[in-house]
């Protein structure tokens, strides 16, 4: 679920800068992710008890496949979401899988492998796709928009790459709106979570207290979808999971 490019903090291990501003620096990412890379999937289902998994049913039920042409995974991480869109596909939809961490990549390389799920697997950067204006029916990214250093850069790319009338699906954690919720939530997000989360995957870079670093600071609601919509979609629906604990956004290519 990762993809950026040149640094913009300089800052190796904080995280956050002064300011508060979240360190999405291009290496700093990278070398995160490809930490975490081996024990990414047991970790994402240990903290989230399992329910990435049917918000990611939900993502593919709301979003849809074509019945043909091809669907284009951004920031893919292990391949999750590809593969459960290829799982609902007929055999003439190309299915395409991006991220720019190498190991990431690999972990879905050989999930696809074992399962002989049909994908394309491509090393690449979320705000320099490497494909042709219009390509793509379905352009999707689950847990991965925020890891980008520049979000609206990345939008404009998903949006060059979908086709006019194809759709993006942008599943993303989010903050519950309800108080008592959100203050529970944000108690284990900020406590518990990075806590477990870095002892199990068992890394130097602190990449369970980015990921609550990270949602905090991403833009959500409309906010988000003033994004969306100025890359170039529109038609915009926001649909909460789970209290409001993720957010499932689908939009449509302007024509």
């Amino acid at each position: 679920m990762t993809n950026q490019t040149t640094a913009t903090l300089e800052q190796a291990a904080g995280g956050v800068d002064q300011g508060g501003t979240v360190d999405k620096s291009g290496n700093r990412v990278r070398g995160m992710f490809a930490e975490i890379a081996p024990r990414y999937d047991l970790v994402n289902r240990m903290l989230s008890g399992g329910i990435d998994v049917w918000w990611r049913h939900v993502t593919v039920s709301r979003a849809a496949p074509p019945p043909t042409g091809a669907i284009l995974d951004v920031c893919t991480g292990t391949g999750d979401l590809a593969l459960a869109y290829r799982a609902k596909c007929g055999p003439g939809v190309r299915v395409v899988a991006s991220d720019f961490c190498r190991p990431m990549l690999d972990r879905g390389i050989e999930k696809s492998a074992k399962t002989g799920a049909a994908i394309e697997w491509v090393e690449a950067d979320a705000m320099a796709l490497p494909f042709p204006d219009a390509t793509f029916d379905l352009v999707t990214v689950a847990f991965g928009l925020r890891n980008i250093a520049d979000t609206s850069r990345g939008l404009a790319e998903m949006a060059r790459v979908c086709k006019p009338g194809g759709r993006l699906a942008i599943l993303e954690f989010s903050l519950p709106k309800n108080v008592i919720i959100r203050n529970a939530y944000l108690w284990y997000f900020r406590r518990v979570l990075p806590f477990i989360g870095n002892t199990v995957a068992r890394n130097r870079s602190d990449a369970y207290t980015y990921l609550n670093q990270s949602v905090e600071a991403f833009p959500s609601g409309e906010a988000l979808a003033s994004l969306v919509r100025a890359a170039g979609f529109d038609r915009v629906e926001m649909v909460p999971l789970t209290f409001g604990i993720a957010t499932l956004s689908i939009a449509t290519r302007a024509s």
